[in-house]
């Protein structure tokens, strides 16, 4: 059966829900907690209530959202995103997960469409790395990878821990009721937006995941010496800056010479102290973000990074501090949901392509709970984390489409 999705609706509430931002449009800035967050989280909380959907809301801010099937003892299948957004991002990533799965079960519930399984919609809280320096926060707790102790210590940049964030925001319980028991769902199919070119260089509708890349995360402290810029020769300067630099330029090198072309390196947060024209800068903050489709080679140029950081630190003589933040391995997406997807593309005369995902998403620490897949649909020039990520009112009703189809399948599904 061919579900309509009300398009028109569904691009509102997307504005809608851009405009809640910490940033004036076209700019979308959502930090984790922050009044903006807390805003759209009370915006898709109505949506869900509207849909006529049970919520509840677990201790660390993840919400589910669930339309009970007529089998209620079956595990569910989920559906969902997250709705924060770094600074000066845009208004889709993520966002289409959500609102895409709430107009998926919208016109579901349209044509009458009755499933046996039940089907929740999740809403992570902290997929984006920014309040803590560490992405998907909320899923990480759910599959049993992030140990709640660890978790309540992260902490924001002004030193405040995650457990005072959580009871800030108004969550409640402890952190330890966060993780989900194995095969707690039966499936998750995330919708999301590639962040990449291949769909539409190739003009291909769908892309369904087969497998999701390694990622891992660094920080690095360095401490220097400061002086006065005229007063101290440069001979025998102690610059955390400089040392900083290099390693940004190793990381780059390094990303480039390990003979696999998925491996990308970015340094993407470089701070200094005490950030004077005239000062010698005495601290360095670096946080560099590295991934691969393979974790030997993800692994290997981890270990040639902490390498060279050491050598330049020696000769510069810097201190130096190193973290690993997180060194996780990849997902395999589950063929018989991969197969779904492609079934139902075809049954709707729409073109896909199997892809693998370089960005992560919470669909990688999902893959711990039950088995899962992600369905891209195109944005324009592969662009994300941008003001200008866009993708058509088209493109999404058709991944809005075909994740209702999906669902509805799976939701039909025998236990195995």
């Amino acid at each position: 059966m061919m579900r309509r999705i009300h398009i028109a609706q569904l691009e509102r509430e997307i504005g809608q829900l851009a405009l809640i931002s910490e940033n004036p449009p076209p700019v979308v800035t959502r930090v984790l907690f922050s009044e903006a967050d807390r805003r759209a989280r009370q915006l898709v909380k109505e949506l869900c209530r509207d849909t006529g959907l049970i919520l509840r809301e677990d201790a660390v801010g993840n919400i589910f959202a669930r339309w009970e099937g007529t089998e209620k003892h079956l595990a569910a299948v989920a559906t969902g995103s997250h709705i924060d957004a770094i600074p000066n991002a845009g208004k889709y990533d993520g966002v289409v997960g959500v609102l895409g799965g709430i107009e998926a079960i919208r016109a579901l519930k349209r044509s009458q469409f009755q499933p046996k399984r039940s089907i929740e919609l999740v809403v992570f809280t902290a997929e984006e790395p920014t309040r803590f320096g560490l992405g998907c926060v909320g899923s990480r707790l759910l599959g049993g990878v992030l140990s709640p102790q660890k978790a309540a210590k992260l902490r924001s940049p002004d030193g405040k821990q995650l457990s005072e964030w959580v009871k800030q925001a108004g969550c409640r319980g402890r952190l330890d009721s966060v993780r989900l028991r194995k095969h707690f769902y039966s499936a998750f199919i995330e919708l999301h937006i590639e962040q990449g070119p291949i769909l539409e260089k190739e003009g291909i509708s769908i892309g369904i995941v087969e497998k999701i890349a390694a990622p891992s995360a660094l920080r690095i402290e360095l401490t220097g010496v400061g002086g006065h810029a005229g007063g101290t020769l440069m001979r025998g300067r102690r610059d955390a800056l400089l040392a900083g630099a290099e390693i940004a330029l190793a990381v780059e090198k390094t990303a480039l010479t390990t003979g696999s072309p998925d491996t990308v390196g970015t340094t993407g947060v470089f701070r200094i102290e005490p950030g004077a024209v005239n000062s010698i800068p005495c601290q360095a903050r670096l946080e560099i973000d590295l991934r691969d489709t393979k974790v030997g080679t993800r692994n290997a140029a981890l270990a040639k990074i902490e390498k060279m950081a050491r050598k330049i630190c020696a000769r510069r003589n810097i201190k130096l501090g190193f973290e690993r933040l997180n060194v996780d391995p990849p997902a395999i997406c589950d063929p018989s949901l991969v197969r779904t997807i492609s079934q139902v593309c075809r049954e709707l005369n729409i073109s896909c392509k199997k892809m693998i995902s370089r960005a992560y998403h919470d669909s990688l620490f999902m893959a711990r709970i039950c088995p899962v897949t992600m369905i891209f649909i195109p944005c324009r020039g592969g662009i994300s984390h941008r003001p200008d990520e866009y993708s058509s009112p088209k493109q999404i009703a058709t991944g809005t489409r075909v994740l209702a189809e999906t669902l509805a399948i799976a939701s039909l599904r025998q236990p195995r």
